[in-house]
């Protein structure tokens, strides 16, 4: 199988239909984009910089927001060039790289929610020895095994796209490259690049949902034994911005895939918001959940934001 060589570049798709109102519907999505990149960007910032929150839980926290910035970063850009500027083309190798990344984050995000259902689970359960297995070398393999295992779950899929004849419209259906989207496109046998993303899912997502829930299960059984009702709010207290992250999560994932699965009649634009949801959504609430429910990013944010008035 040789490397295609159409130069041919795809062209990628706002609102059909809604051409005119583009740059009206741009101005919310630009909203949302400029929050995930300032919200994310201040627990990046916090973490990094007090001392307080140097801890396994937040380090997880860090890779959330860091893989929230990426999956923004990666779809955002082409998104508002379509909706102001009308900069439809993008070229293959550009497009794949999109879809890549694109695809590897969502599995990063799912690895990095087990490892914070992990981390509570550790803490909860082993409370006297979590410094001493959550050390920041073990966090660092943690994080390193999620990287890794989406990077290579995700790159035969990609790699087969650049072997592929495209001859049909090169007309995606959205305004960023999806793998999905791509090989609808293509001149060639594609059951490997129908089923194997639907292994991945299985074998990754559902599987880290179940372990997820899973691990909780035994967290709650370990709350329930607590003598102290005061110990045992204070246990599950730790773990409802976690869980408030799975949901929005798997939440978005379950409608996105039941609109793919079962909308087929419904309108075009239904599935395009649908996918802006899901790319938008989590990371626009995630450093919201736990502004609002962890106290010690709470006292952070305060300080951060009451330096200039305290130097004054």
């Amino acid at each position: 199988m040789w490397l295609n060589t159409t130069t041919s570049p795809f062209l990628l798709t706002g609102f059909p239909g809604m051409e005119e109102a583009h740059h009206w519907i741009s101005i919310p999505l630009l909203m949302v984009y400029i929050s995930i990149l300032l919200g994310n960007g201040t627990l990046l910032f916090l973490i990094k910089n007090d001392h307080n929150l140097h801890e396994p839980m937040y380090y997880f926290l860090a890779m959330l927001a860091a893989t929230d910035l990426g999956v923004t970063l990666t779809t955002m850009p082409t998104v508002l060039g379509v909706l102001w500027l009308n900069h439809r083309k993008i070229g293959h190798g550009v497009c794949f790289s999109q879809a890549y990344l694109i695809h590897t984050l969502s599995i990063v995000e799912s690895g990095v929610l087990l490892a914070m259902a992990y981390d509570r689970f550790i803490a909860i359960r082993n409370p006297l020895r979590y410094t001493s297995i959550l050390t920041n070398t073990r966090v660092m393999k943690i994080g390193m095994g999620v990287l890794t295992r989406a990077g290579l779950s995700i790159m035969p899929i990609i790699i087969r796209l650049h072997w592929f004849t495209y001859c049909r419209s090169h007309v995606l259906s959205h305004a960023f490259c999806l793998h999905q989207d791509v090989i609808k496109l293509a001149c060639a046998d594609i059951t490997f690049n129908r089923l194997y993303p639907v292994v991945v899912v299985f074998a990754m997502v559902l599987l880290d949902f179940f372990i997820i829930c899973f691990s909780y299960i035994l967290i709650l059984k370990t709350v329930i034994g607590i003598a102290s009702g005061e110990e045992r709010a204070k246990a599950l207290n730790t773990c409802v911005s976690h869980i408030c992250c799975i949901l929005v999560f798997y939440v978005t994932v379950v409608g996105l895939t039941f609109i793919h699965r079962f909308g087929k009649h419904a309108p075009h634009v239904v599935h395009i918001t649908m996918s802006y949801i899901y790319f938008l959504f989590p990371p626009f609430m995630n450093p919201v959940i736990y502004s609002i429910k962890t106290k010690q990013i709470q006292r952070g944010i305060i300080h951060l934001f009451s330096l200039p008035h305290t130097r004054a």
